[in-house]
C-alpha cells in the first residue's frame, strides 16, 4: 500500500471517528483524547520541531555553496534566482489575498484566551530587517531564529563556495549533513498515516462539524492559489518573455507534472522535468542542468502558497488578526523559507513552523492542515515544478536574444 494511500486511510478513519465521538459519546472523547490522540499529536509535532533548524541549515548551505560556485555565477546564476525569489514572492502574495477573500477559518474557533500570544508585541518589520544579521550564530541556533539561521547559512555557502577544493571535506560534510537531515524527514513521515488519524480525530472531535466545513474551503483558497498563479504568473511569463505559448508549455509538462503529482517530489520528478524541458521546450541542455536541479532547491512556489493561506487559516481557527505588517512578515519569511525547503514529501510541513513562529502564531495549529496535507502536497509539487520549467524557459529565451544581439 503507498504512503498516500495510508495517510488518506488515516484521514478519513479519524474523520469518521472524531464526528462520531464528538456526535454521541462526548464525554468520552476527553479520556481518548488526553491518552491517545493528543500524546500522538504533540509526538508528531516535536518531532517536526527537531529538524527544522539543522534542515533549513544544511539545505541552505548545500544550496548556497552550489549557487555561488564561482564558475556559475553571472549572468544565468543572476537571472534565475531574481526569478524564482519573485515567483515565489508572488505567490505567497496570491495566497494570503485569496485566504483573506476566502476566510476559511472564520466562524470556527477553536483557541482559547490563554492559547493567543501577544501579536502587538511582535517587531516590527525594520527591526527584523535590522536583526537579520546574528550577532551569535550558536545563539541564533539554540534560540531557533530562522531568519538569522537563513541569512548566516546562505554566507557559509557562499564563503565555501569561494574556498573550492579548501573547504572540500566541509562541503562533503554538509552534503551529508543534508542527506541525513531529507532521511530524518522521511522516516518523520512514515508515522504521517497514524498522526493524520489522530490529528484529525482529535481536532474534529474538538470542533465537531464546523472543522469540516472550514478545513474543505481551506483546501478550495490553496487550490484556487496554484491555479491562479500557474495560469497567471507563469503564464505571464511565458507570453512576455519566454514568447512561448503557456497551452503549448503546459501540454509538454503533462509527463513531468504526473510524476510530481504522485510522488509529490519535485526531486523525484526531476529527471522528467529535465526531458520534457530539453526534447519538448527546446531548452538548452547547459540551462536546464542549472536551472531546473537548483529549482528543486530553492524554487517553491506551491509550499509557499500553502504556507501563506494555512497562516492566514489558523490565525483565524485561534481569533488572531493579522494585520498588514503581520502579513509582510509571512511574505518575507515564506520567501526565505522556500530556500530552505528540501524536495521531498511532507517538508513544506515543517518549514510552516518558521513561518507561523515569525507572526507568533501557534505551532500547534500544523496539527489542524497536517489532516489533509497530503492530498495537497500532490497538487502544490506540480506548481513547484512547472514554476521550475517556465523560469527555465524564460532564462534560455533571454540568453538565446542575447547571443543573437553579441552576434
Amino acid at each position: 500500500m503507498t504512503m498516500t494511500t495510508k495517510i488518506l486511510i488515516g484521514i478519513l478513519l479519524g474523520l469518521a471517528v472524531g464526528l462520531i465521538l464528538n456526535l454521541y459519546f462526548p464525554k468520552a472523547f476527553e479520556p481518548i483524547n488526553e491518552y491517545f490522540f493528543d500524546p500522538i499529536g504533540v509526538l508528531f509535532i516535536k518531532a517536526i520541531k527537531m529538524v527544522v533548524v539543522p534542515l533549513v541549515f544544511f539545505s541552505i548551505v548545500s544550496g548556497a555553496a552550489g549557487i555561488a560556485d564561482p564558475k556559475k555565477l553571472g549572468r544565468i546564476g543572476g537571472k534565475t534566482v531574481i526569478l524564482y525569489l519573485l515567483t515565489t514572492a508572488i505567490a505567497i502574495t496570491f495566497a494570503l489575498v485569496i485566504a483573506n477573500v476566502v476566510d476559511p477559518g472564520t466562524g470556527t474557533n477553536i483557541g482559547t484566551t490563554t492559547e493567543k500570544p501577544e501579536i502587538s508585541k511582535a517587531p516590527s518589520v525594520k527591526d527584523t530587517l535590522l536583526n537579520v544579521i546574528p550577532e551569535n550564530p550558536v545563539k541564533a541556533f539554540a534560540d531557533a531564529e530562522m531568519l538569522q539561521i537563513i541569512f548566516f547559512a546562505l554566507l557559509f555557502g557562499i564563503g565555501m563556495a569561494f574556498l573550492k577544493e579548501k573547504a572540500a571535506r566541509v562541503n562533503e560534510f554538509v552534503e551529508q549533513a543534508n542527506q541525513i537531515m531529507i532521511k530524518l524527514v522521511q522516516l518523520i513521515m512514515v508515522t504521517a498515516p497514524y498522526a493524520a488519524f489522530a490529528l484529525m480525530a482529535r481536532a474534529v472531535g474538538k470542533a465537531g462539524v464546523d472543522l469540516i466545513g472550514s478545513m474543505a474551503w481551506y483546501m478550495i483558497a490553496i487550490l484556487l492559489a496554484l491555479i491562479l498563479h500557474m495560469a497567471i504568473t507563469y503564464g505571464t511569463l511565458l507570453s512576455v518573455f519566454a514568447k512561448m505559448n503557456p497551452l503549448r508549455f503546459f501540454k509538454s509538462m503533462l509527463p513531468a507534472m504526473e510524476v510530481a503529482f504522485t510522488t509529490s517530489s519535485s526531486a523525484a520528478a526531476l529527471p522528467v522535468t529535465m526531458e520534457c524541458a530539453e526534447r519538448d521546450l527546446k531548452v538548452p541542455k547547459s540551462i536546464s542542468s542549472f536551472v531546473l536541479p537548483l529549482g528543486a532547491t530553492i524554487n517553491m512556489d506551491g509550499t509557499a502558497i500553502m504556507q501563506g493561506v494555512a497562516a492566514v487559516f489558523i490565525a483565524q481557527l485561534w481569533g488572531i488578526p493579522l494585520d498588514l505588517q503581520a502579513q509582510l512578515m509571512i511574505i518575507l519569511t515564506a520567501t526565505l523559507a522556500s530556500i530552505g525547503t528540501a524536495a521531498v514529501p511532507g517538508v513544506g510541513l515543517i518549514t510552516l513552523a518558521m513561518v507561523l513562529n515569525s507572526v507568533g502564531l501557534p505551532v500547534e495549529g500544523i496539527a489542524i492542515v497536517m489532516g489533509v496535507d497530503r492530498l495537497l502536497d500532490m497538487s502544490r509539487t506540480v506548481t513547484n515544478i512547472t514554476g521550475d520549467a517556465c523560469v527555465a524557459c524564460v532564462v534560455a529565451k533571454g540568453e538565446e536574444q542575447q547571443e543573437g544581439q553579441a552576434a
